[in-house]
């Protein structure tokens, strides 16, 4: 049940990107060149995003199982490291160049078109030799 659930939420969010446009690259670039022709489209998507997944997250905590009798699971970690400062500068540096964020580029897959199924397969590749390194890492200590 949570695995079709999961499909569900996915579905619609994708959908959700699809019909807010966040799948055409060009609005993403357009919201991140402030100094061009600005495109305030996605700063809306944000905001309405952040809305619902600050209220999720209330109301999320004062829950002890979900809807479907599962334990929630809502990160803990509040300390800012160098990992996630270095995470977010490639995050960031891979959606201003690409115009794609992980959502938006499986979402865009659904639409065709080669260019967001290679942003996928860097990602993953990305995710894969991050894996590695943490493997190897692990195994030095």
């Amino acid at each position: 049940m949570q695995i079709f659930i999961a499909l569900l939420a996915g579905l619609i969010f994708g959908v959700g990107l699809i019909i807010a446009g966040m799948t055409d690259p060009s609005k993403v670039i357009g919201f991140l060149d402030i100094a061009g022709v600005w495109n305030p489209s996605l700063a809306f998507v944000m905001l309405g995003g952040i809305t619902v997944a600050t209220l999720a997250f209330r109301f999320a905590t004062t829950q002890t199982q979900s809807f479907f009798g599962s334990a929630f699971q809502i990160p803990t970690t509040t300390q800012i490291d160098w990992r996630l400062i270095i995470g977010s500068l490639l995050f960031g540096i891979g959606w201003g160049l690409a115009g794609y964020c992980p959502g938006p580029a499986l979402a865009s897959i659904a639409t065709g078109g080669s260019k967001p199924v290679v942003f996928t397969l860097a990602m993953l590749g990305g995710m894969a030799i991050f894996e590695l390194l943490e493997f190897a890492s692990k195994k030095a200590r």
